[in-house]
């Protein structure tokens, strides 16, 4: 066991090309500088991804790393965060996942899972304390993610915790999405189609060792504390019934709402695929992760051509992008699609993106009937969804093209249709309409894996200052990139902060009751500048013409108004965009062209990044 409080003071690297396995101390400085999770996935990654690396190639890494509170039995400690060089942009790729297994991983002795290199033939990966095995699992390849971890657990026992890719990852579809626990996912960056190309079907942890931690006692009666805290706050009492869905009529209220591939902000048939919808007509149970108080989790059965379907969600982002992005307006059609998509391996924030500019593309003309075989697509028609969510997951078709994202599909459709492909950096925006918004579009821009919003949910700020307002979103959202990414290194989820407003800087007192360590709240914050900084460099390094350019919204957003709703009208101007960015460069200790100064990467610790090396 280590004598290194808080982790479990080992990380495991697993060559599949070899087939072989070996065991490294945890690195104390990288501990210290990164902390865990999230800051391990960077630092690694930048030390040991070679420049140019092929995203699909044995060079590149998947890594998987706890942080310090992971499996603490402290509330909402079961994140873990993964990562590799993504095949969706091409920079840096992370996701972070839910469930239960970053307390696996710990309670057998790792804080880091390091996947390289490229089996010969499709397999799975067993760590049983430190029984590491790779096992052949051809007769699984093809099977979906449910039917995969049914199949394992049934062959290595239900105390095995799984993460699964499905026919999408096989495929190499470039937003291909882990799955665990039946309905937790991995989702974004294309991290599964690494997975895929590793031919690594499925990894199980089990482990009972547990990992030590400073003042076990401390410990004990701070989690205590925490969910007796949680528990009696407004927000828990709001949040838990409808989860991250209950949302979704302020997010229209505001005119947020992405809408038939984001053309407008308003769904008229909102109110039938929100939170409440899922409460009164599909619910079965609430379901939380590993210590969670807050269960966001809804468990969901529909019937399908007479046969019952289970599912875990849909969660807002689900219900945003298949549905309201789509066109459905059911909330059974929505948890129908999610689940196929859960099945096969696909994220749904991207492959809902995917799926509405491909319908907008048949829409206008640019898909044609030839391209589907004579099928008629349109928004609202649950076929049309269904049939090109498997077109892509099999690559067949006009789906092979789609597979590969927005960008590249529309680059290949031409017709115009880059000006309605809505991504960042290559990678698919997720659930808000930002072009009344700006802190929210600058979240986007400048997100470091692409058009994600869980680093700075910067849209709530708009709306209480004001979203004609551009002073101070700039700062906003820079501290909203160091706060919310500090949970995803610390090992724990935001929500109780996000949604029943659990002071954030209460993690700074727990903080020496697991480690040992007394770190300062403004500290741990200069952790996640440092991991922030890194992972931008990442992205100089590995993306040759890397600047400025790359942080610009879609052309939609500068171009084209809201069509319809509460912002009807309204739109993001190239002039906004520009002071946005220039206000975010300088406070962030950039240059014009947004690359970090040497001054800025000294001052934090990163002098390694001025010539490249690891």
């Amino acid at each position: 066991m280590s004598d290194l409080m808080g982790y479990g003071g080992r990380v495991l690297r697993v060559d599949l090309s070899r087939g072989s396995h070996s065991v490294e101390p945890l690195d104390r400085e990288m501990a210290s500088q990164y902390l865990g999770g999230r800051g391990f996935v960077a630092r690694i990654l930048y030390a040991e991804v070679p420049k140019g690396a092929d995203p699909l190639g044995p060079e590149n890494r998947l890594v998987m790393a706890a942080g310090p509170l992971s499996g603490s039995f402290l509330p909402c400690s079961g994140k873990l965060h993964l990562g590799a060089r993504s095949p969706a942009t091409g920079g840096y790729g992370d996701a972070n996942i839910g469930g239960h297994l970053a307390m696996e991983l710990k309670h057998a002795g790792y804080d880091v899972l390091i996947l390289e290199g490229t089996a010969a033939e499709p397999c799975y990966l067993v760590v049983d304390d430190d029984l590491v095995a790779i096992r052949d699992a051809r007769d699984l390849w093809g099977e979906g993610s449910f039917g995969t971890e049914t199949r394992l657990k049934d062959l290595l026992g239900e105390d095995f915790q799984i993460a699964t890719i499905g026919p999408a990852g096989e495929k190499l579809v470039k937003f291909a999405c882990i799955t665990h626990d039946f309905g937790r996912q991995a989702g974004r960056a294309g991290i599964a189609t690494v997975m895929g190309a590793k031919r690594l079907k499925a990894v199980a942890i089990r482990g009972t060792r547990g990992f030590p931690v400073a003042d076990p006692s401390a410990v004990l009666a701070t989690g205590k504390t925490m969910f007796q805290t949680i528990f009696g706050l407004p927000g828990f009492r709001e949040w838990t019934p409808y989860g991250t869905a209950g949302i979704t009529d302020w997010v229209n209220q505001v005119g947020a709402f992405p809408t038939r591939n984001f053309q407008t902000g308003f769904f008229e048939d909102h109110a039938a695929i929100g939170g409440k919808a899922i409460r009164d007509r599909i619910l079965v149970l609430d379901k939380g992760c590993f210590a969670c108080p807050i269960p966001c989790g809804k468990y969901c059965r529909i019937e399908v051509d007479g046969e019952e379907v289970f599912v875990e969600g849909p969660e807002y982002e689900t219900v945003a992008m298949v549905g309201g992005n789509c066109g459905l307006g059911q909330i059974e059609a929505v948890a129908h699609v999610n689940a196929v998509m859960d099945d096969l391996g696909m994220d749904t924030i991207s492959g809902g993106n995917v799926v509405a500019f491909a319908l907008e593309c048949a829409e206008r003309g640019i898909i044609k009937p030839s391209d589907t075989g004579g099928r008629r697509l349109c928004f609202g028609d649950l076929d049309s969804v269904l049939w090109l969510t498997r077109c892509i997951a099999a690559r067949e078709g006009i789906g092979d093209l789609l597979a590969e994202g927005v960008k590249a599909a529309a680059a290949r459709l031409g017709g115009g249709s880059d000006r309605f492909a809505v991504h960042v950096k290559g990678l698919e925006v997720s659930g808000y309409e930002p072009r009344h918004a700006p802190a929210m579009a600058l979240a986007y821009m400048t997100c470091d894996v692409g058009g994600h919003h869980n680093r700075a949910w910067a849209i709530t700020y708009d709306v209480a200052v004001g979203r004609d307002r551009v002073e101070g979103k700039a700062a906003r959202v820079i501290e909203l990139q160091h706060l919310r990414p500090l949970f995803d290194m610390l090992g724990v989820c935001r929500f109780p902060w996000v949604e029943v407003e659990f002071p954030p800087e209460t993690y700074a007192d727990i903080f020496p009751a697991v480690t040992g360590v007394k770190r300062s709240w403004a500290d741990l914050l200069r952790c996640s500048e440092r991991v922030w900084n890194l992972t931008r460099m990442f992205w100089v390094r590995h993306v040759p013409d890397f600047g400025r350019v790359w942080d610009l919204p879609p052309a939609r957003w500068t171009e084209e108004a809201i069509a319809s709703g509460p912002t009807q009208g309204k739109l993001l101007p190239p002039a906004t965009v520009a002071l946005l960015l220039d206000d975010y460069y300088r406070l962030r200790g950039w240059d014009r062209h947004g690359i970090p100064t040497p001054t800025k990467l000294k001052e934090l610790g990163l002098d390694y990044t001025l010539t490249g090396a690891g």
